[in-house]
């Protein structure tokens, strides 16, 4: 079956569970109600009739424990069933392109300086972000804006790229991660869990060890012999010795508790959601690194978990009656706080390792989304040599599949510079942002929207919304001139920079731009870069001619037709021969 019908047959599937459920839990709740009155009922008639004969209670008593048991579990199935139906439900959103603004936008992350994310609308309402990501944890959403806001070394996209092409048929594993890691969507705090695991342990002093077992042995010994022998001033002692440790690290032993309370908190909501992980077999390296990072001294993370499990619940046993009273001659509270230090010492440090898996198997499993979703969408090819681009039939991934014209591009040796000549509206920066974006999907690991797309590794780098800022004070040529600057700054870096300027230098008169475009050129060529610039100024056309060769013009054209301005947002050879400005003016109404 196709994605969409894949999608739809699983949702009726959960909506079909989902009533199902429902019509359970009305029938459970009914019967609860009638096995507490049975409870309530025999239990005034066994004290009405003075008997000591509890059995006859045991039995509508336990049926009523085991009815609000079994209703829990289907409340909670069907929690998860309604979380799996929503993941459906945002995915044919999706392959229906009316996802716009149903899934998260990822603005925590747009940077107005970054040299390429608000250029390509990476983030924000209808940004890649959104389309993109599919999970549910904080550390999913920081580990994929991380993958976009910068290019990997090519190692490391080629392992994403396997570990995708391997979790990208894996349908029963991304709906179970959606509906578990929703119980971690806002309760998980990444950077307070790793302060709270990675901190000093509190509990330092040599003596104490010994005084935790000790002191409640001679508390002991000295209420026998107060039992024996009437002699309480021995206990007394040892009971104003204990009472002076407890005060001496009362507040250490505070923090413990409480910190590993709330820690607890957090782990244990993604503590389903490590174990189905555990659970799933793997192929890939990189799947499998991640894996061997859910563990801790050969301890699997779960496992882990669950002896922090038994701690916390022996620090919440503190607030029983009797533990309360017996928690100072036991040194109970000093007890409690030195197992969840040594849990702290044994697997705190994996904690921080433990987040990282989980937020990079999440952006994994968006990035596989998004090609199981896209089948027609490629996998990049990386190939050796001088910086280049070649891609087929390539078209932009945030437009509707309805309305995206797709081209063949080519930036290849000896060509490094495609001049993008056209009217206005014509396609030329939607052809830049379609190169970018493509580009910068390749350098995370993901499909690309082609059919054949080949690159050398490569940096992007982007001119194209530069405006003018009166918060900075700046204007839109000193704002497009300092990204210049930042873009040049670029070609230092690794990796040979792809550079896309859209109307370059449109702030200035034309003798400064055609002198100034010319310069900014030779300076991207001079080391090593390649690029797009588009301009509707034909004077800039030949900015390059005393290098012929390395500059290859490109245009867009348009026709008007009924008083109307048509595009077919074709890219062609050669340099455009017609501008559309006048017409658009007098097709509007002005009078020029």
């Amino acid at each position: 079956m196709s994605p969409i019908d894949r999608y739809r047959d699983r949702l009726q599937q959960h909506e079909t569970r989902i009533a199902g459920f429902d019509r359970l839990q009305d029938r459970l709740g009914l019967i609860r109600i009638v096995l507490f009155l049975a409870t309530a009922l025999t239990a005034w008639w066994l004290l009405s009739r003075d008997t000591h004969s509890l059995g006859w209670l045991l039995l509508p008593a336990t049926a009523f424990v085991a009815a609000v048991m079994h209703h829990g579990q289907i409340r909670r199935r069907s929690t998860l069933s309604q979380r799996a139906a929503a993941f459906y439900r945002l995915g044919l959103a999706r392959l229906e392109d009316r996802w716009i603004g149903q899934g998260r936008q990822g603005e925590r992350f747009n940077d107005p300086h970054h040299v390429y994310a608000a250029d390509l609308d990476l983030f924000g309402r209808g940004s890649l972000f959104e389309l993109l990501f599919t999970g549910r944890t904080r550390m999913g959403e920081e580990c994929l804006a991380g993958w976009l806001l910068a290019p990997a070394p090519i190692a490391e996209v080629q392992a994403r790229q396997e570990a995708v092409a391997e979790l990208r048929e894996r349908l029963d594993l991304r709906e179970d991660i959606a509906a578990l890691a929703a119980d971690a969507n806002v309760g998980v705090q990444p950077q307070a869990l790793v302060r709270w695991a990675e901190s000093p342990n509190l509990l330092t002093r040599r003596w104490l060890l010994p005084a935790a077992f000790v002191l409640p042995l001679l508390a002991i010994a000295t209420a026998v012999a107060w039992h024996r022998w009437g002699l309480i001033s021995p206990l007394l002692l040892v009971l104003v010795l204990e009472g002076g440790v407890i005060r001496l690290l009362r507040s250490e032993l505070q923090q413990a508790m409480q910190g590993t309370e709330q820690a607890f908190e957090d782990l244990k909501l993604l503590a389903g959601l490590i174990e189905r992980i555990e659970r799933e077999p793997v192929r890939s390296a990189r799947m499998n690194a991640l894996r061997q990072k859910l563990s801790s001294h050969d301890v699997a993370a779960s496992a882990a978990m669950s002896r922090l499990a038994t701690t916390v619940q022996w620090i919440e046993s503190r607030r029983n009656p009797l533990l309360q009273l017996l928690g100072l001659p036991l040194l109970y509270p000093l007890h409690v706080s030195l197992a969840a230090e040594r849990w702290r010492a044994d697997h705190g440090k994996a904690v921080r390792a433990w987040l990282e898996a989980i937020g990079e198997i999440e952006a994994l499993l968006c990035l596989a989304t998004y090609s199981f979703e896209h089948p027609e969408d490629s996998l990049p090819r990386f190939i050796e040599g001088a910086a280049g681009v070649r891609a087929s039939h390539l078209g932009h991934p945030l437009l509707p599949a309805a309305r995206c014209i797709r081209n063949d591009v080519a930036l290849v040796a000896p060509t490094r510079v495609l001049l993008i000549s056209g009217s206005n509206m014509s396609g030329k920066s939607t052809l830049l942002r379609t190169i970018g974006i493509n580009t910068v999907l390749a350098m995370t690991g993901a499909p690309v929207r082609a059919a054949a797309f080949e690159l050398t590794p490569l940096q992007v780098g982007a001119s194209i919304r530069v405006n003018d800022s009166l918060h900075e004070g700046s204007s839109r040529f000193y704002a497009e001139i300092t990204r210049l600057r930042q873009l040049l700054e670029l070609t230092r870096q690794p990796l040979p920079l792809l550079f896309l300027l859209d109307e370059l230098l449109q702030g200035t008169n034309s003798q400064d731009r055609r002198i100034g475009a010319a310069g900014v050129l030779h300076g991207f060529l001079d080391r090593g870069a390649i690029g797009l610039i588009s301009t509707h100024d034909l004077a800039l056309m030949d900015i390059d001619a005393d290098h012929a060769g390395r500059l290859r013009n490109m245009h867009f054209q348009d026709e008007l037709v009924d008083g109307r301005m048509k595009f077919d947002y074709t890219l062609r050879e050669g340099v455009v021969t017609r501008s559309n400005g006048v017409e658009l003016m007098r097709s509007i109404g002005l009078e020029v």
